[in-house]
C-alpha cells in the first residue's frame, strides 16, 4: 500500500502540539477519579474543535464506579484543580469524581460506529527529580506531590486530542460515527465498567485502544496490531472489626481483628491453584493495631486476585471470599468486604488485528512481525472490549512501541515522544484508509 504523504506531513506537523498536551498533563498529574483538571481541559478542547461532548455523569454510571476516593478527598482535589488551571465550566461537572469525557463526531455519511479509548489517569508514585529523568531535565515533572504519570497515560490523552483534530479536519473523507472515549481510573481497573454501564459501548461496532510499550528486543517497529493474554482480576479491600481490650488485664474480653487478618493472609496464600490455567493472588497492604498492650479492634488488608480467564478469576475470588469470611468468624469479628476494581480477560479480534496490520504501513508505521503482544498484567479496557465483542463487534488493543526509560509504575518511567505522532497515525489512519469510506 502506497504511503499517504499528505497524512504523514499533517500528523508530523502536530508533533509540537502533541508534546505540549502530553507535558501539560504530565506536569499536572491526577490519579483515578481525581482527573478533574485533565478532564476539564480535554472537554474544552473537544468543544472548541466542534465535537458533541459528554462529560461527568453523562459518561460514568455512578453505581458502577469502583474505588472512588472519599468525599473530602474529592473536595480538596477540586480546589487543587481550580488553582492549577482547570476549565471552570467543565470542572463543575467533574468535581464529584465523574471524570470521564466522550467526544462524538459524525462523518460524511452513515456507517459503522467506532469507539476509540484513551485512558487519562496517573499513579500514586513520587516522580524522580534526577536530571537523568527526561521530565525533570526538561522541566515538566509533576507538581502534584506523590502523583506521577508513570504509565504513559499522559501520552494516551494527548494522542486522543491529536486524533480528534485529524478526524474533524477530514470528516468528509470517512463515513460513520466516532466516539472518542477519555476514560478515568484505569489504574486499579476501576473506571471502564462505569462507561460500559452507562451504555456508551452498546452500539460500537469497531473498538480501538492502545498503550505505549517498550520496543521489542528482537525487532524495531512502531506498532503491534493487538494484544491478548491479559489476566482477569478483582481488587478487594477487607476490613475486620473486633473489640479492643487490655492485652494484659483482660485479653479474653477482646476480639482480635489483627489475628483475623493474619489468619486470612496465610490462608489466602494457600488457595489451591487451578489446572485450567494461571492464577495469582497477592496481599499488597495490611494495617492493624494501636499499641503493644491493646487488643486490636480494627484491621484492614488490600488484596488482588487474577486468573488467565474470567472463569479462573471467579474461582480464585470465590475461594478468597470464603477465606476472609471464615477468618473473621473464627476470631468473632465482623467483616466489610468491598470490590475496589475488576476487569475480565482480554483478547483482540483476529480480523481487526489483520486489518490494522494491512493499513498501518500506508500511515508510515512499521508493523511488528507479530500480530499480538502477550500481556500477563490486567487491563481495564477489557470491560469495553468484551462488551463490544459480546454483541458481535470487533475490538483490538494496539501496542505503540518506542524506547522507554525505567519500568512502568516506577519513579523513572518515561517514553519516547515519537509514540504521540505514531499513535495519532494508528487511530486516525485506520479510519481514514481502512475504515468505512
Amino acid at each position: 500500500m502506497r504511503l499517504n504523504e499528505w497524512f504523514l506531513k499533517e500528523t508530523q506537523a502536530l508533533a509540537p502540539q502533541l508534546s505540549a498536551f502530553r507535558r501539560d498533563f504530565h506536569t499536572n498529574a491526577e490519579t483515578g477519579w481525581l482527573e478533574m483538571r485533565t478532564a476539564s481541559k480535554i472537554a474544552r478542547h473537544l468543544t472548541e474543535l466542534g465535537y458533541t461532548v459528554l462529560v461527568g455523569r453523562e459518561v460514568c454510571r455512578e453505581e458502577d464506579r469502583m474505588g472512588v476516593p472519599p468525599e473530602e478527598v474529592l473536595r480538596e482535589h477540586a480546589e487543587w484543580a481550580k488553582t492549577h488551571g482547570a476549565d471552570p465550566e467543565f470542572l463543575d461537572q467533574v468535581k464529584d469524581g465523574f471524570t470521564g469525557v466522550i467526544g462524538i463526531v459524525h462523518g460524511a455519511q452513515d456507517g459503522p460506529v467506532y469507539g476509540m479509548r484513551f485512558d487519562i489517569d496517573a499513579l500514586g508514585v513520587t516522580e524522580s527529580c534526577e536530571k537523568s529523568h527526561f521530565p525533570a531535565r526538561e522541566d515538566f515533572s509533576s507538581v502534584n506531590p506523590g502523583c506521577m504519570h508513570a504509565c504513559g497515560h499522559d501520552g494516551h490523552a494527548a494522542i486522543g486530542l491529536g486524533v480528534a483534530e485529524i478526524l474533524m479536519r477530514h470528516r468528509d473523507q470517512w463515513n460513520g460515527t466516532v466516539k472518542l472515549i477519555f476514560q478515568p481510573a484505569e489504574e486499579g481497573v476501576r473506571g471502564a465498567k462505569s462507561i460500559v454501564g452507562a451504555g456508551h459501548l452498546d452500539d460500537v461496532e469497531i473498538l480501538l485502544g492502545s498503550h505505549v510499550a517498550a520496543m521489542p528486543e528482537d525487532e524495531i517497529c512502531d506498532l503491534i496490531p493487538g494484544a491478548g493474554g491479559s489476566l482477569a482480576t478483582t481488587k478487594l479491600d477487607a476490613v475486620f472489626h473486633g473489640q479492643a481490650a487490655h492485652a494484659g488485664g483482660s485479653p479474653e474480653s477482646g476480639k482480635n481483628a489483627m489475628l483475623a487478618m493474619a489468619t486470612a493472609i496465610l490462608n489466602l496464600q494457600a488457595i489451591p491453584r487451578h489446572s485450567g490455567g494461571a492464577t495469582r493472588i497477592n496481599v499488597g497492604r495490611a494495617e492493624a493495631g494501636t499499641g503493644r498492650n491493646v487488643i486490636p479492634d480494627y484491621a484492614r488488608l488490600e488484596l488482588e486476585i487474577r486468573g488467565e480467564t474470567s472463569e479462573l478469576n471467579d474461582y480464585m475470588e470465590a475461594y478468597a471470599r470464603r477465606i476472609v469470611k471464615a477468618a473473621a468468624e473464627m476470631h468473632d469479628c465482623t467483616l466489610d468486604l468491598q470490590v475496589m476494581g475488576a476487569a475480565g480477560s482480554l483478547e483482540s479480534s483476529p480480523e481487526l488485528m489483520q486489518a490494522i496490520q494491512k493499513v498501518a504501513p500506508a500511515c508510515g508505521l512499521k508493523v511488528s512481525k507479530e500480530l499480538r503482544a502477550v500481556s500477563h498484567g490486567s487491563e481495564d479496557f477489557a470491560y469495553m472490549m468484551n462488551c463490544v465483542q459480546a454483541h458481535g463487534g470487533q475490538a483490538s488493543f494496539m501496542q505503540l512501541t518506542v524506547p522507554t526509560a525505567g519500568p512502568a509504575h516506577s519513579p523513572t518511567f518515561d517514553f519516547d515522544e515519537r509514540a504521540l505522532v505514531n499513535g495519532v497515525r494508528a487511530f486516525a489512519g485506520f479510519l481514514l484508509f481502512g475504515g468505512a469510506r
